[in-house]
Order: structure tokens, then sequence, then C-alpha cells
């Protein structure tokens, strides 16, 4: 079978196994009143989406580090079987409290599958072959932003909200035969020594960092003992992770990648691009329901141009950063992101509808055009041998973003709203929980009296102003961040890399 056909093989499997993985963040949100109807737990709502984020952002560096060590398609074949058996699962789960562990566990594939594919294609392209196939990697993740919504409404309306777990398993299952069969590596047999104490205190650090988050003001007070103990033991188990990796013969997140100047800028503003991205995504769709009163559908439409722009952002990403060098590419990038951001902040009720639009396709373009430089940019500014952690490293900069993203919004817009209903509505009317509750879900807002209604929602109109400023503002310290990239195109690979395909 001639090589380029097999690798398209591959590039089938990783596509696969990418959009299945991406779209696990979305395709739930329109399942959640029905699983609450079904299971109860409402109070454990939030955790099955932070379960999924959560261990996915620990387990991608391990995965990534261990991907340099015993090779690609193992862990990929390992991150395989642990996705699709969450997947499996979660489908069959009969307590809220069943569905989070087996979210989490769904979340630690991911954790696997997700820097694992960038990392083959990697392997198995040069670097001018690379960037096009990056391209088409990362327009995936915009495409799953819209089709998990909608995909995920359709399912539960259509059939039944397990089913949104398992159509994962003939897909994933397909995807693993690619790799299986057509995947083939020549590693090189060593003495190793997996960071087992890295993997502890990162671990212990990053989610005991991102439950307090998650949290804070919420489930705890700010001042409350527990939520200090929590924060501080984050603080402590994160020094601790930095002082045994500087120590460490096979550290699990090289630090030494931070020294490299464009790996560290570039981590800064993908950081900061997932968290607007998780915000965009999770937050306009409440804009359009709550505060205009309109329906899902017209959500995931007004949604629509960004994943539009994402795929042309990364086709011309592609040829920028070969010809144009990373810097400007990036830079372009970001600037179409702070232009959307901003279009975005200025939105009031009478906004025309094509002006979100608008707003959202300019966003598209510039995730198109960063992701796909900063993904490229892990893998050329090292060799073969740290190239998995790298790219791991930037794949979890993404996932630490969306998931710190969606616990630090959420607080300030629960924040803003209740400083704004302590003492009742304008009017006077008195605000519950169940009130605020019913109005940040757009399947329980008609519960609302419509007087009530009309008041919550300026309230709400308030808060997510106050959001999307800050997200605004996010995004013009993404533009700084880029600067400090060279401008250079990614250098040509050395000869004898290992090719990846199977004879």
């Amino acid at each position: 079978m001639k090589t380029d056909l097999k690798r398209n093989y591959i590039l089938a499997g990783l596509l696969l196994s990418t959009f299945l993985a991406a779209i696990e963040g979305t395709v739930i949100g329109p399942a959640g009143p029905r699983i609450v109807g079904d299971l109860g737990g409402v109070a454990l709502l939030s955790w099955v989406f932070t379960a999924y984020l959560l261990t996915m952002a620990v387990s991608t560096p391990i995965f990534g580090k261990m991907s340099d060590l015993y090779g690609r398609k193992p862990v990929f074949i390992i991150g395989s079987l642990l996705f699709l058996a969450g997947s499996l699962l979660s489908g069959l789960s009969q307590s809220m409290e069943q569905l989070i562990v087996f979210r989490a566990l769904q979340g630690i594939g991911a954790g696997a599958l997700i820097p694992v594919t960038f990392t083959i294609i990697g392997d198995i392209y040069s670097i001018e072959e690379r960037a096009r196939v990056q391209a088409l990697m990362s327009s995936v993740w915009g495409i799953s932003s819209l089709v998990g919504p909608l995909l995920g409404g359709y399912v539960v309306d259509t059939f039944n909200w397990r089913w949104i777990f398992g159509f994962n398993v003939p897909f994933g299952l397909l995807s693993l035969w690619f790799i299986i069969k057509y995947l083939q590596e020549k590693i090189e047999k060593r003495n190793v020594k997996v960071d087992i104490s890295g993997a502890i205190t990162f671990t212990i650090g990053v989610t005991a960092l991102l439950f307090g988050l998650a949290t804070g003001g919420q489930q705890f007070a700010w001042t409350s003992p527990w939520l200090i103990g929590i924060l501080a033991v984050a603080v402590i188990s994160l020094i601790l992770f930095l002082i045994v990796e500087n120590r460490a013969e096979e550290p699990l997140v090289p630090l030494k990648l931070f020294r490299i100047r464009d790996i560290a800028y570039s981590n800064v503003a993908s950081l900061l691009a997932s968290a607007l991205l998780i915000g965009l995504t999770s937050y306009l769709p409440l804009w359009i329901q709550g505060v205009l009163g309109k329906n899902a559908t017209m959500s995931g439409l007004i949604l629509a141009p960004m994943s539009i722009g994402w795929l042309f952002g990364s086709v011309y990403g592609a040829r920028w950063i070969i010809s144009k060098g990373s810097r400007y590419t990036s830079l372009i990038g970001m600037v179409f992101i702070a232009i959307g951001a901003a279009g975005i902040g200025f939105v009031t009720e009478e906004t025309p509808v094509y002006m979100m639009l608008l707003s959202n396709a300019i966003y598209g373009v510039g995730f198109g055009l960063s992701f796909t430089v900063f993904t490229i940019i892990a893998q050329s500014s090292v060799g073969f041998s740290l190239r998995g952690a790298s790219t791991a490293l930037n794949t979890f900069t993404k996932s630490i973003g969306q998931t710190i993203g969606v616990a630090v919004f959420g607080t300030l817009i629960n924040l803003r709203i209740v400083a704004q209903t302590a003492s009742g509505t304008t009017s006077g009317l008195q605000v519950s929980q169940d009130d605020i509750n019913n109005l940040l879900s757009p399947e329980k807002v008609h519960l609302l009296p419509t007087e009530l209604w009309n008041e919550l929602r300026h309230v709400l109109q308030n808060s997510l102003h106050a959001l999307f400023i800050v997200m605004a503002v996010l995004a013009v310290i993404g533009v700084v961040s880029v600067l400090g990239l060279r401008n250079r195109a990614p250098e040509a690979e050395e000869e004898g890399k290992t090719s990846g395909i199977s004879n």
C-alpha cells in the first residue's frame, strides 16, 4: 500500500479521535436537564462538565511524557480504550455520582488522545506538509464547538441522553483500528524512570486549584476555612512539583521548555485564547436565550460563523507561518480575536443579529490562525525526544485555559447577579436561588413569571456585559503576549526521523 494512502488512513483515525474528544466538552450541554430528571442530583450537574475537563487537563502532560518514553502508538491505544470505556459506562450510569466518576475516566482517555494525535502528525509529516495537516486538525476544534450543542440537542430529543455517549463507541473503535493497522514506530529501548513524584504533586495541585476555583463563592465562601485550606494545598503541591521537576532525571514537564522563548510566549497566548473560546461558546448562548429570549437553534446559528471563520483561519495560518513567520501570523490571529471580543463586548439588546454574526466570524478567523501557529511552534521548537512533551504542554495549556475559564467566568457572573439581586429587584420583587438557577438555564427560564423574567434578564444582561468586557481585556493581553515571539518560519526537519508508517 502506498505511503500517502497509509498516512491518509492514519490521519482519518486521528481526526475521528480528536473530534470525539473535543466534542465531549460541549455535546452534553443540552442533555443536562434530562440527566437531572432521570438521575436527580441537580447540585452535582456542574461536575459532570468539570470532571471531564479537569481530568483531561491533569492527564495531558502525563501521557505526553509517556509518549516520548514508550511511543505514540501504545499511548493512543490506552487512551482510546479508557475513553471508550468511560463513554460506555457514562451511558449506563444509574446515579449522578456514577456519571461524574465515569466522565472523569473519559477525560483521562481524552488527555491521552488529544496531545498524542498532534504528536503523531509531527512524526509522519514533513514541516511543509505539517502546517496544512495541523490546520485541518485545528479546525476540528472549531467545528466541534458548533456541532456539539446541536448534535447533543438532536440526540437527546430524538433518542435518549444516554446515546450522546453511546455514539462514541463505533467511531472510536474505527479510529483505533486505523492506528493499530497502519501506524508503526521504531522506539529505541532505553532505561527510563517515570516521574511518579511529579505526577502525584502535579495532579493534587492542579485538581485542588481547579476545585477551589469551581466552588469558590458558590459551594464555599471565599473566606471559608475549607476553601482556604484547599487553595493552600494547591499552592504547596505546585511548589513541590516545581522542586521535584528540577531534580527529576525524566521530568513529567521538562521545565527547560519554558526557557525556549517561542514555547513560553505561545503557551501564554494559548491559555488566554482557550479561555476566550470557552467563554464565547458557553455564555453567548446564554445571552441569546436568557436576554434576547431566542431558542437554542438560534444560538447555534449565531455561533456558526465562528466555525466557518476558524476553517479559513486555519488554512491561511498554515500558509503564512511558512512564508511570513510565527510572530506575524499569530499576531494577526490574536488581533482578529481582540476585534471579535470587542464586538461582543459592546453588544446590547438592540444590537442587530448580523453584528453578532460578524463578530463571531472574526473570532473564528483569529482562533484558526492562532491555534494552528501555537501547535506548530510547540513541535518545531524541539527535537523528536521532546516533541511529545512539548505538544502535550501546549494541549494542556489549552485544557487548563478552558477549565479555569469556566470556573472564573461562572464565578464572575454569579457574583454580579447576587450583587444586583441581594435586596430584590429594582421594582421590589424578591429573588430566590431557584429563580437565579432558572434564569441561568435556558431550559428552565420559561418557569419564571413574566414580570420577574423581565427584571432578571436585565440583571443577566448587566452580568454578561461585564464578562464580555473582561474577555475583551484578556484578548488585548493576548495580543501583547505574542509580540514576544521570534518572527521566523519553523525549521526544517532532521534526516532520519521516525516515519511512523507501517510497511
